[in-house]
């Protein structure tokens, strides 16, 4: 009795291990859900055609012995009046015995005949709701299936995004910033270097000098210019 019990636990525990697999497998891989499900409503679809033809093939068999019993009928109608024409009572109680047992066996078929009609129109109302819910369902995984797709395009993006980190090359480019306003500050401090170097300073002393003095002998030769002139002009 334990070792059944035992194995009736480890049953249900495999059981219970592939329906979550398969529980995470679909998750995973929605478009196999869909399409069990739908495959399943095919199967319950197919089952249900087939019962609902024969629910109907029943409603036309009794539907025939109506029609079949109400010839008879007739028939026996007609017999009856002849034999009441020609006088033929025995006969008349027979066809009379006869017309009654058709009148009741009419009567039992007729309301398995109402109950055949709805059971065929229940059936067929059934067998039309599931081929509804397939098509529901068709739609629904495409739908759900597209937005699915939409959905994972778009983390993909974001991941993409994500992985696209300007970080590098902004640390790359204030590397060169860096080095541009390094540069920019040692050629201003030699500049600065060569401005306060005394030879610079003293190069430049001498430059002003050499102006000051060519200054100086520009005016004197302007001066005598203008004595030579005045001189020429008083001799005249």
């Amino acid at each position: 009795m334990a070792s059944i019990n035992f194995f009736a636990r480890l049953t249900n525990l495999w059981k219970g291990f592939v329906s979550l697999w398969i529980a995470d497998v679909e998750k995973n891989h929605p478009e196999i859900a869909y399409e069990n499900a739908i495959n399943g409503m095919v199967a319950k679809y197919t089952r249900l055609k087939t019962a609902t033809a024969a629910i109907i093939r029943r409603r036309e068999d009794i539907d025939q012995r109506v029609d079949a019993e109400n010839r008879a009928l007739a028939q026996v109608n007609a017999d009856l009046e002849t034999a009441l024409a020609t006088n033929q009572d025995d006969l008349a109680l027979v066809l009379l015995q006869k017309k009654s047992a058709i009148e009741a066996e009419l009567a039992a078929i007729g309301v398995e005949a109402e109950q055949a009609k709805v059971d065929a129109e229940d059936a067929k109302s059934a067998l039309l709701s599931v081929k509804t819910e397939i098509g529901k369902l068709k739609a629904e995984r495409d739908r759900m299936l597209a937005k699915m797709q939409s959905a994972q395009a778009r983390i993909q993006i974001q991941a993409q995004l994500d992985g696209l980190s300007v970080e590098a090359d902004v640390q790359a480019l204030d590397k060169v910033r860096d080095h541009i306003k390094t540069t920019i500050a040692e050629a201003n401090l030699g500049k600065e270097l060569r401005d306060s170097d005394l030879d610079v300073r003293l190069d430049k002393l001498r430059q002003s000098s050499g102006t000051v003095t060519a200054r100086a002998q520009l005016d004197e030769l302007k001066r005598q210019r203008a004595a030579q002139a005045q001189g020429a002009n008083k001799q005249m």
